[in-house]
């Protein structure tokens, strides 16, 4: 099988899109199929080293956020004949902006189906970077984006049943089906936590909680903070590790030294996932976790992957995520509880212990192979569809 895919984001621009779509692209050449991505140009990014085709498309800067960019549809243009000398059987829109609008036009040009991953609850996003307009009306216009893109391709894929819930109620009639990303299990699973903490000045025996993600409002990291404060009450040496970049972090900044926590935070900027990430993983004692807007929720696998024992709200994709886990702690969504249940999970080495088995066990059934073949399985089912479609228009065409 033959795969384009097309995304306004991908490495070295750190998100949980990036991670998904790096993820599947390996696990599919890795099962024989050749995979090429259209990603935005980063200006002195150094150079892909991927098994898989990467076409860098020049783009311009976004004033909201600059670390996003905007595809350049003529650069795009300039590379039709080439793609359409590659043969695609499907096209595989990764983000819904720009890829999307360049990604059905391609979908049009070489005459294959396309599918479409539903990464962002954009409904509780777009009120966070647009504070002039009323939250009301961003909502609707958020629905009514989300359902025009989602009944313009042929299926989609969503990390969630609750995202699932959430795109049906809208009125989205598209085929879809649940398909999560995996992780690779044999990177998550090693890490120097050590190592991390000598880097640092991290002592061995200080608690350390992490945190990983985009620095962004829509995370809920205010609350985390906030968490951290009440916490340093009754475990006054505490540090929490703050792993990534975005829009919030200067906010983040400024909360953490007006509640006092400047000593007690770290702001590590991205890592990579060269061991460096991993090792800032096993240097914390828990991972915690309170957004209200994942429709999965990467890191949690990654930290449980490792051994971590994780403490977080279980809200839309966190909810699946989190099921059945052995290796979790579940908060409420409310600062008291997630307090206590912190408290007590650093309070409680035996408990850290059983967690950590039960998180490494959990983790081993969101493997990348497995939820890669059930992509590819979608796949399939897309292009079947469009060869049955074509074949009963021909033979109507000639009765006629």
């Amino acid at each position: 099988m033959r795969v384009l895919m097309i995304s306004d984001v991908y490495f070295p621009r750190v998100t949980g899109v990036s991670t998904s779509i790096q993820t599947f692209a390996r696990e599919f050449v890795d099962k024989g199929h050749a995979v090429t991505l259209i990603a935005p140009e980063y200006q002195g990014a150094a150079s892909d080293a991927e098994s898989f085709d990467i076409l860098r498309i020049p783009s311009r800067y976004l004033p909201i956020d600059p670390e996003d960019r905007m595809l350049r549809p003529r650069q795009v243009r300039r590379h039709h004949q080439a793609l359409r000398d590659g043969d695609f059987d499907i096209i595989h829109i990764q983000t819904p902006f720009f890829a999307h609008y360049l990604g059905l036009g391609l979908a049009r040009r070489l005459r294959v189906p396309v599918v479409e991953s539903y990464h962002t609850f954009f409904e509780q996003y777009f009120h966070h970077y647009v504070p002039l307009v009323p939250s009301s009306w961003l909502r609707g216009a958020a629905r009514y984006f989300s359902v025009a893109q989602c009944n313009a391709v042929d299926a989609l894929a969503v990390p969630s049943h609750a995202m699932l819930d959430v795109l049906e109620g809208y009125g989205v009639t598209t085929p879809a089906r649940v398909i999560p990303t995996g992780i690779e299990l044999e990177q998550f699973s090693q890490g120097d936590g050590q190592r991390f903490r000598l880097k640092h000045g991290i002592a061995p025996e200080r608690p350390v909680l992490v945190h990983v993600s985009r620095l962004a409002f829509e995370k809920n990291i205010d609350f985390v903070l906030r968490v951290l404060a009440r916490v340093k009450q009754r475990i006054p040496e505490v540090l929490l590790v703050i792993v990534g970049e975005g829009p919030a972090r200067s906010q983040l900044v400024a909360q953490a030294r007006a509640l006092g926590l400047a000593e007690n935070t770290l702001f590590t900027g991205y890592l990579n996932r060269d061991g460096t990430l991993e090792d800032c993983y096993r240097a914390g004692n828990a991972f915690v976790f309170a957004s209200r807007t994942e429709t999965q929720g990467l890191v949690l696998l990654e930290a449980m992957a490792l051994g971590i024992p994780v403490v977080s709200t279980a809200v839309m994709g966190t909810r699946e995520v989190l099921a059945g886990s052995e290796g979790a702690l579940i908060a409420e969504d409310n600062e008291d509880d997630f307090t206590d249940k912190v408290v007590r999970l650093l309070s409680d080495p035996g408990l850290q212990a059983r967690l950590a088995r039960g998180a490494v066990a959990h983790a081993q059934s969101w493997s990348a192979p497995a939820l890669a073949e059930r992509m590819l399985g979608l796949y399939t089912h897309v292009i079947e569809e469009r060869a049955g479609q074509t074949a009963t228009s021909e033979i109507e065409r000639r009765a006629a």
